[in-house]
């Protein structure tokens, strides 16, 4: 079921810019609209790098795609994320959560190109919600800006319905980019109470978003874990690096909202596991020089030290606290019509952004299990860290490679380590154990 809610818009602000770099169309690297003061952006980054992987008329059950066959794989499909990261293994689907997806502006064909995803890779089809609290704005297929959100909203909706395929899922539209559009459509999934988990896949660095919007932000998440909500968000694709405020360079800086001590922030692997079984074979930091693309990490200018990474001894709010696939050459394989090359195409996505809609997804999972919302995550992620063997069993601990971003200007990253770390955080989900620890918080 889709719905649509409208509502008289408010006046815009400022604007933010969105991570969760894509992988996806079968051309070139259309221009899509850099970062400015302000201004969330998907995280797709100011230059999306695209990958046609084919069509979605395979017969349901035996989909498979040529960059699955490549050793190691090139992209992976639901089944084989769901087997990496040991969430085949749960005895629950998600059923009776809610997960909140907050993007901008909108997709025109994400009902029917989710629907061609479930049937492709053999997935029930959800009931999917689409709400406008500010109006929804018209979709102009020649506005990059525009056509990048709607890749990332295909992205965000296929891929938490991918984890947790029961669940709830309610897609909140912001009207524009603005910071202030984005913070308001945030509002009202909070103020409405739309579901359990609410995942945000964009971000700008701190030192661009209006300092009384920001502060606005920070009340509101205090209010939605109040409230039991689950808060999430992608580091970022640039590494150590964001787009400067004017969108002409990047400079060393980290993201909101990830960096907000309400928030889990989601960083980035490259995942090797076997692209038809699924298979796990190891991971290591997400850092594809090619792409001037790596894992969102570092220290907040504007928070301090949270009490639950004071363990690790950090000088300030750190991330990105936990990880998850982001590698462009060996994404996830998503069915989107609307990048302008015809329809029922699927593409291989990367991107930190791919990251945080599936925790999301593992959060409606945990919800599910425990039968109550677990709410914010950071104490008890950390807390288990603590204990060597317990830290183990709910976590691959990212030992190698580096976020250090590779593009216009060189800005030296941090190294992954033992524990955590400014690259990949406390690292990826055991989900088999982590879910089952989750659930009884």
């Amino acid at each position: 079921m889709i719905s649509a809610t409208r509502r008289v818009g408010r006046r815009p602000l400022a604007a933010l810019s969105t991570f969760g770099l894509l992988a996806a169309l079968l051309v070139g690297t259309p221009t899509v609209a850099s970062a400015v003061h302000g201004m969330m952006h998907p995280a797709i980054g100011s230059r999306p790098h695209y990958t046609l992987a084919g069509r979605a008329d395979t017969k349901p059950g035996v989909a498979t795609f040529n960059c699955q066959l490549t050793t190691p794989a090139g992209c992976y499909g639901p089944a084989q994320i769901r087997a990496a990261y040991g969430i085949d293994k749960l005895p629950a689907t998600g059923a009776g959560r809610g997960i909140v997806i907050v993007d901008a502006f909108q997709s025109p064909t994400i009902g029917h190109d989710l629907a061609v995803f479930d049937q492709l890779f053999e997935l029930p089809d959800p009931t999917l919600s689409i709400v406008a609290p500010d109006g929804l704005t018209p979709f102009d297929p020649n506005d990059g800006n525009m056509v990048g959100w709607s890749a990332e909203i295909t992205l965000d909706v296929e891929w938490a319905h991918a984890i947790a395929p029961a669940a709830k899922i309610v897609l909140v539209l912001a009207k524009s980019n603005d910071d202030a559009d984005i913070l308001s459509a945030t509002r009202y999934a909070v103020d409405h109470n739309l579901g359990d988990v609410i995942s945000q896949s964009f971000g700008e660095a701190e030192q661009c978003m209006d300092p009384a919007l920001q502060a606005r932000q920070h009340a509101l998440f205090a209010r939605a874990t109040a409230k039991g909500i689950t808060l999430l968000a992608s580091s970022g694709d640039q590494g150590v690096a964001q787009p400067t405020c004017d969108g002409k360079s990047f400079f060393a800086a980290a993201s909101t909202p990830a960096t907000d001590p309400y928030v889990t922030a989601v960083g980035g692997t490259i995942l090797d596991a076997n692209g038809l079984t699924g298979a796990y074979h190891s991971e290591t930091t997400w850092n594809e020089p090619d792409f001037a693309s790596a894992g969102g990490g570092g220290f907040s200018v504007l928070y301090g030290t949270p009490a639950y990474q004071r363990s690790p001894r950090l000088p300030a709010r750190g991330v990105p606290d936990v990880s998850y696939n982001a590698a462009i050459i060996g994404g996830v394989l998503a069915v989107w019509s609307g990048s302008g090359l015809g329809s029922d195409l699927v593409f291989r996505f990367g991107g930190t952004s791919a990251g945080s809609p599936q925790w999301a997804g593992l959060v409606a999972l945990a919800d599910q299990l425990g039968r109550h919302r677990i709410g914010a995550l950071n104490g008890v992620l950390y807390a288990t860290a603590r204990v060597p063997s317990v830290y183990s069993r709910l976590f691959h601990d990212i030992t190698t490679g580096d976020n250090t971003y590779h593009g216009d200007v060189e800005i030296s990253g941090f190294p992954a380590h033992r524990g955590w770390d400014a690259a990949t955080g406390l690292g990826t989900p055991k989900a088999s154990t982590l879910v089952r620890l989750l659930a009884l918080t």
